[in-house]
Protein backbone atom coordinates (compact mmCIF):
# COMPACT_ATOMS: atom_id res chain seq x y z
CA UNK A 1 0.00 0.00 0.00
CA UNK A 2 2.67 2.43 0.95
CA UNK A 3 4.50 1.16 -2.59
CA UNK A 4 1.60 2.26 -4.49
CA UNK A 5 0.86 5.59 -2.67
CA UNK A 6 4.83 7.08 -3.36
CA UNK A 7 4.01 6.02 -7.18
CA UNK A 8 5.22 7.77 -9.44
CA UNK A 9 3.54 9.07 -12.94
CA UNK A 10 3.32 6.93 -15.89
CA UNK A 11 2.83 7.09 -19.56
CA UNK A 12 -0.70 5.81 -18.58
CA UNK A 13 -2.89 7.77 -16.28
CA UNK A 14 -5.45 6.49 -15.60
CA UNK A 15 -4.02 4.22 -13.28
CA UNK A 16 -1.85 6.55 -11.53
CA UNK A 17 -5.84 8.67 -10.89
CA UNK A 18 -7.23 5.40 -9.63
CA UNK A 19 -4.09 4.90 -7.00
CA UNK A 20 -4.56 8.32 -6.23
CA UNK A 21 -7.79 8.39 -4.97
CA UNK A 22 -7.01 4.95 -3.34
CA UNK A 23 -4.71 6.54 -1.16
CA UNK A 24 -6.70 9.27 -0.35
CA UNK A 25 -9.24 7.28 1.06
CA UNK A 26 -6.73 5.29 2.84
CA UNK A 27 -5.73 8.42 4.33
CA UNK A 28 -8.62 9.77 5.37
CA UNK A 29 -9.79 6.44 6.86
CA UNK A 30 -6.35 6.51 8.71
CA UNK A 31 -7.38 9.92 10.50
CA UNK A 32 -10.32 8.88 11.27
CA UNK A 33 -8.90 5.94 13.22
CA UNK A 34 -6.63 8.19 14.48
CA UNK A 35 -8.69 10.33 15.71
CA UNK A 36 -10.79 7.20 17.28
CA UNK A 37 -7.59 6.18 18.72
CA UNK A 38 -6.62 9.32 20.24
CA UNK A 39 -9.95 10.14 22.40
CA UNK A 40 -9.99 6.49 23.65
CA UNK A 41 -6.47 7.57 24.92
CA UNK A 42 -8.55 10.64 26.72
CA UNK A 43 -8.42 10.42 30.71
CA UNK A 44 -11.43 12.23 30.45
CA UNK A 45 -12.56 12.15 33.98
CA UNK A 46 -8.71 13.47 35.09
CA UNK A 47 -8.27 17.26 34.02
CA UNK A 48 -5.52 19.69 35.37
CA UNK A 49 -3.23 16.40 36.49
CA UNK A 50 -0.21 17.31 38.81
CA UNK A 51 2.50 15.31 40.03
CA UNK A 52 3.79 15.51 43.30
CA UNK A 53 6.59 13.65 44.34
CA UNK A 54 9.88 13.12 42.09
CA UNK A 55 11.59 10.03 43.09
CA UNK A 56 11.64 6.68 44.45
CA UNK A 57 8.47 4.72 45.27
CA UNK A 58 5.52 6.50 46.50
CA UNK A 59 2.06 5.10 46.97
CA UNK A 60 -1.03 5.10 49.14
CA UNK A 61 -1.57 8.76 49.78
CA UNK A 62 -4.45 9.08 51.64
CA UNK A 63 -6.27 13.01 52.27
CA UNK A 64 -6.51 14.49 55.32
CA UNK A 65 -10.20 15.44 56.49
CA UNK A 66 -9.96 18.82 55.66
CA UNK A 67 -8.53 17.88 52.30
CA UNK A 68 -5.92 20.34 52.43
CA UNK A 69 -2.76 17.47 52.97
CA UNK A 70 -1.42 14.22 52.18
CA UNK A 71 -0.20 11.22 54.26
CA UNK A 72 1.97 8.68 52.02
CA UNK A 73 5.03 6.50 52.55
CA UNK A 74 8.21 6.53 50.35
CA UNK A 75 11.59 4.86 49.74
CA UNK A 76 13.00 7.75 47.85
CA UNK A 77 16.67 7.55 47.67
CA UNK A 78 17.07 11.15 47.37
CA UNK A 79 15.82 11.43 51.09
CA UNK A 80 18.03 8.85 52.38
CA UNK A 81 15.72 5.96 52.84
CA UNK A 82 16.27 2.35 52.29
CA UNK A 83 13.19 1.29 53.16
CA UNK A 84 9.20 3.08 53.21
CA UNK A 85 8.71 5.95 55.64
CA UNK A 86 5.37 7.80 56.13
CA UNK A 87 5.01 11.31 55.56
CA UNK A 88 2.78 14.16 55.09
CA UNK A 89 2.61 16.57 52.41
CA UNK A 90 1.41 20.04 52.09
CA UNK A 91 -0.26 19.54 48.51
CA UNK A 92 -0.72 23.37 47.81
CA UNK A 93 3.06 23.74 49.04
CA UNK A 94 4.14 20.41 46.63
CA UNK A 95 1.90 21.66 43.78
CA UNK A 96 3.81 24.87 43.72
CA UNK A 97 7.46 23.90 44.46
CA UNK A 98 7.52 20.88 42.88
CA UNK A 99 10.64 18.91 43.06
CA UNK A 100 12.17 20.81 45.25
CA UNK A 101 9.67 20.23 48.00
CA UNK A 102 10.45 17.96 50.45
CA UNK A 103 7.66 17.30 53.34
CA UNK A 104 8.17 16.46 56.51
CA UNK A 105 8.40 12.37 57.98
CA UNK A 106 6.18 11.82 60.22
CA UNK A 107 7.38 8.47 61.22
CA UNK A 108 10.03 7.54 63.24
CA UNK A 109 12.13 7.15 60.62
CA UNK A 110 13.38 3.57 62.21
CA UNK A 111 12.01 -0.17 60.77
CA UNK A 112 9.73 -0.74 58.05
CA UNK A 113 6.08 1.45 57.72
CA UNK A 114 3.21 0.98 55.70
CA UNK A 115 -0.58 2.55 55.13
CA UNK A 116 -1.00 5.73 56.67
CA UNK A 117 -4.28 7.77 57.23
CA UNK A 118 -5.17 11.60 58.59
CA UNK A 119 -6.91 11.51 62.51
CA UNK A 120 -9.87 13.85 62.85
CA UNK A 121 -7.47 16.39 64.01
CA UNK A 122 -5.73 17.09 60.30
CA UNK A 123 -2.45 16.92 62.36
CA UNK A 124 -1.85 13.04 63.93
CA UNK A 125 -1.69 9.99 61.19
CA UNK A 126 -2.32 6.51 61.49
CA UNK A 127 0.19 3.82 60.38
CA UNK A 128 1.48 0.80 60.83
CA UNK A 129 5.19 0.29 61.46
CA UNK A 130 8.14 -2.25 62.71
CA UNK A 131 9.68 0.50 64.50
CA UNK A 132 9.47 -0.79 68.25
CA UNK A 133 10.96 -4.19 67.14
CA UNK A 134 13.88 -3.28 64.84
CA UNK A 135 15.92 -0.13 63.66
CA UNK A 136 16.71 -1.30 60.52
CA UNK A 137 14.36 -2.56 57.14
CA UNK A 138 12.81 -5.79 58.40
CA UNK A 139 14.39 -8.35 55.90
CA UNK A 140 12.82 -9.02 52.67
CA UNK A 141 12.72 -12.31 50.57
CA UNK A 142 15.48 -12.03 47.44
CA UNK A 143 13.76 -10.93 44.04
CA UNK A 144 13.17 -14.14 41.86
CA UNK A 145 11.86 -13.34 38.55
CA UNK A 146 10.74 -16.85 38.03
CA UNK A 147 9.19 -17.25 40.82
CA UNK A 148 5.48 -16.14 42.00
CA UNK A 149 5.04 -12.93 42.62
CA UNK A 150 4.31 -12.35 46.35
CA UNK A 151 4.11 -9.15 49.35
CA UNK A 152 5.58 -9.46 52.49
CA UNK A 153 2.95 -9.22 55.29
CA UNK A 154 5.45 -8.53 57.98
CA UNK A 155 3.89 -10.09 61.73
CA UNK A 156 6.22 -7.08 63.47
CA UNK A 157 3.51 -4.77 62.31
CA UNK A 158 1.45 -2.86 64.72
CA UNK A 159 -0.68 0.38 64.46
CA UNK A 160 0.50 3.77 66.01
CA UNK A 161 -0.85 7.27 65.97
CA UNK A 162 2.12 10.13 65.28
CA UNK A 163 1.56 13.88 65.77
CA UNK A 164 4.89 15.87 63.96
CA UNK A 165 6.69 13.05 64.19
CA UNK A 166 6.44 11.48 67.52
CA UNK A 167 4.22 8.87 68.53
CA UNK A 168 1.44 9.80 70.76
CA UNK A 169 -0.29 6.06 70.76
CA UNK A 170 0.20 2.32 70.24
CA UNK A 171 -3.18 0.96 68.93
CA UNK A 172 -2.46 -2.61 68.77
CA UNK A 173 -0.05 -4.82 70.22
CA UNK A 174 -0.47 -8.40 69.22
CA UNK A 175 2.15 -10.02 67.61
CA UNK A 176 1.15 -10.80 64.22
CA UNK A 177 0.08 -8.70 61.46
CA UNK A 178 -1.59 -5.23 62.48
CA UNK A 179 -1.88 -2.71 58.83
CA UNK A 180 -3.59 -1.16 56.01
CA UNK A 181 -5.65 0.40 58.99
CA UNK A 182 -8.57 3.81 57.38
CA UNK A 183 -10.72 5.76 59.19
CA UNK A 184 -14.53 6.66 58.74
CA UNK A 185 -15.60 9.76 57.46
CA UNK A 186 -17.22 10.04 60.47
CA UNK A 187 -13.94 9.88 62.59
CA UNK A 188 -15.20 7.50 64.80
CA UNK A 189 -13.94 3.81 63.56
CA UNK A 190 -11.16 2.55 61.82
CA UNK A 191 -10.64 -0.53 59.93
CA UNK A 192 -7.72 -3.03 59.62
CA UNK A 193 -6.29 -5.82 58.56
CA UNK A 194 -4.65 -8.38 61.10
CA UNK A 195 -3.72 -12.24 61.26
CA UNK A 196 -4.77 -11.89 65.08
CA UNK A 197 -7.70 -15.04 64.20
CA UNK A 198 -5.02 -17.08 61.89
CA UNK A 199 -5.54 -15.88 58.83
CA UNK A 200 -5.77 -12.23 57.33
CA UNK A 201 -9.38 -10.43 57.96
CA UNK A 202 -10.68 -6.95 58.96
CA UNK A 203 -11.18 -5.97 62.19
CA UNK A 204 -12.79 -2.72 63.84
CA UNK A 205 -12.28 -0.41 66.69
CA UNK A 206 -12.28 2.86 67.82
CA UNK A 207 -10.15 5.33 67.55
CA UNK A 208 -8.62 4.78 70.69
CA UNK A 209 -8.01 1.31 69.80
CA UNK A 210 -10.45 -0.53 71.91
CA UNK A 211 -14.32 -2.58 70.93
CA UNK A 212 -11.62 -4.75 68.28
CA UNK A 213 -14.42 -6.43 66.29
CA UNK A 214 -13.88 -8.57 64.01
CA UNK A 215 -16.14 -8.91 60.77
CA UNK A 216 -14.91 -10.49 57.92
CA UNK A 217 -14.31 -14.76 57.87
CA UNK A 218 -13.65 -16.48 54.28
CA UNK A 219 -10.39 -18.34 54.08
CA UNK A 220 -8.21 -15.75 51.88
CA UNK A 221 -6.56 -12.10 52.22
CA UNK A 222 -9.04 -9.29 53.03
CA UNK A 223 -7.45 -6.02 53.31
CA UNK A 224 -7.38 -2.84 51.58
CA UNK A 225 -10.72 -1.16 53.19
CA UNK A 226 -12.29 1.75 52.95
CA UNK A 227 -15.74 3.78 54.43
CA UNK A 228 -18.34 4.60 52.04
CA UNK A 229 -18.84 8.55 52.12
CA UNK A 230 -21.96 8.17 54.74
CA UNK A 231 -19.73 5.45 56.34
CA UNK A 232 -22.02 2.55 56.50
CA UNK A 233 -19.80 0.26 54.26
CA UNK A 234 -16.87 -0.62 53.59
CA UNK A 235 -15.18 -2.04 50.28
CA UNK A 236 -12.30 -3.98 50.60
CA UNK A 237 -9.81 -6.73 47.85
CA UNK A 238 -9.89 -10.30 48.79
CA UNK A 239 -8.37 -13.36 47.50
CA UNK A 240 -10.78 -16.71 47.79
CA UNK A 241 -8.89 -19.66 47.43
CA UNK A 242 -11.00 -22.79 46.24
CA UNK A 243 -9.65 -25.82 45.34
CA UNK A 244 -7.13 -27.68 47.51
CA UNK A 245 -3.74 -26.43 45.77
CA UNK A 246 -5.02 -22.90 46.21
CA UNK A 247 -5.92 -23.50 49.72
CA UNK A 248 -2.67 -25.10 50.20
CA UNK A 249 -0.23 -22.49 48.20
CA UNK A 250 -2.35 -19.36 50.59
CA UNK A 251 -1.52 -21.46 53.94
CA UNK A 252 1.73 -22.59 53.39
CA UNK A 253 2.92 -18.56 52.11
CA UNK A 254 1.10 -17.28 55.27
CA UNK A 255 3.25 -18.94 57.37
CA UNK A 256 5.78 -17.83 55.69
CA UNK A 257 4.40 -14.13 56.59
CA UNK A 258 3.64 -13.82 52.25
CA UNK A 259 0.60 -13.77 49.91
CA UNK A 260 0.63 -13.85 46.61
CA UNK A 261 -1.93 -10.97 45.67
CA UNK A 262 -2.35 -12.43 41.89
CA UNK A 263 -5.94 -13.02 42.31
CA UNK A 264 -8.63 -10.96 43.97
CA UNK A 265 -11.29 -9.12 43.44
CA UNK A 266 -13.68 -6.37 44.70
CA UNK A 267 -16.04 -6.68 47.59
CA UNK A 268 -18.49 -4.57 49.41
CA UNK A 269 -20.23 -5.18 53.25
CA UNK A 270 -21.74 -2.99 55.62
CA UNK A 271 -19.22 -2.15 58.44
CA UNK A 272 -20.67 -4.99 60.94
CA UNK A 273 -19.64 -7.71 58.02
CA UNK A 274 -23.52 -7.86 57.08
CA UNK A 275 -24.28 -7.95 53.57
CA UNK A 276 -21.14 -9.61 52.03
CA UNK A 277 -20.96 -8.88 48.34
CA UNK A 278 -18.29 -9.20 45.72
CA UNK A 279 -18.35 -6.58 43.26
CA UNK A 280 -16.20 -7.61 40.43
CA UNK A 281 -15.47 -11.06 38.74
CA UNK A 282 -13.45 -10.03 36.18
CA UNK A 283 -10.19 -12.45 37.16
CA UNK A 284 -6.18 -11.61 37.91
CA UNK A 285 -5.83 -9.00 40.49
CA UNK A 286 -8.13 -6.49 41.26
CA UNK A 287 -7.29 -4.11 44.36
CA UNK A 288 -6.76 -0.57 45.83
CA UNK A 289 -10.24 0.30 45.70
CA UNK A 290 -12.31 3.78 46.92
CA UNK A 291 -16.01 4.56 47.12
CA UNK A 292 -16.72 7.22 44.58
CA UNK A 293 -18.44 10.52 46.36
CA UNK A 294 -21.67 9.06 45.32
CA UNK A 295 -21.20 5.99 47.29
CA UNK A 296 -22.77 4.14 44.13
CA UNK A 297 -19.85 3.39 42.11
CA UNK A 298 -15.92 2.27 42.82
CA UNK A 299 -12.59 3.38 41.92
CA UNK A 300 -10.11 0.66 41.69
CA UNK A 301 -6.80 -0.71 40.35
CA UNK A 302 -6.78 -3.88 37.52
CA UNK A 303 -4.80 -6.09 35.59
CA UNK A 304 -7.63 -8.24 33.88
CA UNK A 305 -7.27 -6.74 30.38
CA UNK A 306 -3.70 -7.17 30.49
CA UNK A 307 -1.76 -9.28 28.17
CA UNK A 308 1.83 -9.37 30.55
CA UNK A 309 -0.48 -9.36 33.79
CA UNK A 310 1.37 -6.13 35.15
CA UNK A 311 -0.12 -3.30 33.34
CA UNK A 312 -2.60 -2.05 36.11
CA UNK A 313 -4.98 0.64 35.04
CA UNK A 314 -7.59 2.67 37.26
CA UNK A 315 -11.74 1.41 36.37
CA UNK A 316 -14.55 2.63 37.57
CA UNK A 317 -17.90 0.48 38.05
CA UNK A 318 -21.44 0.34 39.87
CA UNK A 319 -21.73 -0.91 43.42
CA UNK A 320 -23.60 -3.87 41.66
CA UNK A 321 -21.23 -4.85 39.28
CA UNK A 322 -22.28 -3.57 36.08
CA UNK A 323 -21.12 -0.31 34.02
CA UNK A 324 -17.33 -1.15 34.08
CA UNK A 325 -15.52 1.52 32.70
CA UNK A 326 -11.72 2.47 32.10
CA UNK A 327 -10.43 5.74 33.56
CA UNK A 328 -6.76 5.76 33.11
CA UNK A 329 -4.78 5.00 29.79
CA UNK A 330 -1.27 6.69 30.29
CA UNK A 331 1.90 4.19 31.83
CA UNK A 332 1.70 0.67 32.96
CA UNK A 333 1.12 1.24 36.68
CA UNK A 334 -1.72 3.35 38.06
CA UNK A 335 -3.08 2.00 41.66
CA UNK A 336 -4.47 3.75 45.20
CA UNK A 337 -6.74 6.25 43.95
CA UNK A 338 -8.67 8.46 46.63
CA UNK A 339 -11.49 10.88 46.28
CA UNK A 340 -10.62 14.33 48.34
CA UNK A 341 -13.05 14.64 51.29
CA UNK A 342 -15.25 17.26 48.47
CA UNK A 343 -15.12 14.65 45.55
CA UNK A 344 -13.64 17.46 43.44
CA UNK A 345 -10.50 16.01 43.25
CA UNK A 346 -8.43 12.78 43.01
CA UNK A 347 -4.62 11.50 44.01
CA UNK A 348 -3.67 8.35 42.90
CA UNK A 349 0.17 6.87 42.49
CA UNK A 350 1.58 6.18 38.72
CA UNK A 351 4.80 5.30 36.91
CA UNK A 352 3.67 7.52 34.54
CA UNK A 353 5.89 10.68 33.46
CA UNK A 354 9.13 8.67 35.26
CA UNK A 355 12.02 9.21 32.45
CA UNK A 356 12.33 5.62 31.75
CA UNK A 357 12.78 4.43 35.42
CA UNK A 358 10.90 2.33 37.34
CA UNK A 359 10.22 5.17 39.61
CA UNK A 360 5.97 5.61 40.98
CA UNK A 361 4.77 8.87 41.96
CA UNK A 362 1.99 10.89 43.13
CA UNK A 363 -0.52 12.66 41.13
CA UNK A 364 -3.09 14.97 41.73
CA UNK A 365 -6.05 15.38 39.95
CA UNK A 366 -9.97 17.68 39.48
CA UNK A 367 -12.09 14.67 38.98
CA UNK A 368 -15.12 15.53 36.17
CA UNK A 369 -17.65 13.23 36.10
Amino acid sequence: MTYLCKRKKTASNKPFLMTKYFCLLIYLYQLVLSAQTNDTLKETHLKNIKQLTFGGDNAEAYFSFNGKYLSFQSNNPAWGLKCDQIFAMDIKKASKLMATYRPPMVSTGKGRTTCSYYMPDNSSVLYASTHHYMDTCPASKPYDPKAKYVWPVYPEFDIFVSKKGKVVKQLTDTFGYDAEATLSPKGDLIVFTSTRSGDLELWTMRIDGTNLKQITFGLGYDGGAFFSPDGKQLVFRASRPNTEAEITEYTELLKQGLVAPTNMEIYVCDIDGSNLKQVTHLGKANWAPFFHPSGKKILFSSNHASTKGYAFQLYMIDIDGTNLKQITTQSNFNAFPMFSPDGKHLVWSSNRDNGGTRDTNLFFADWQD
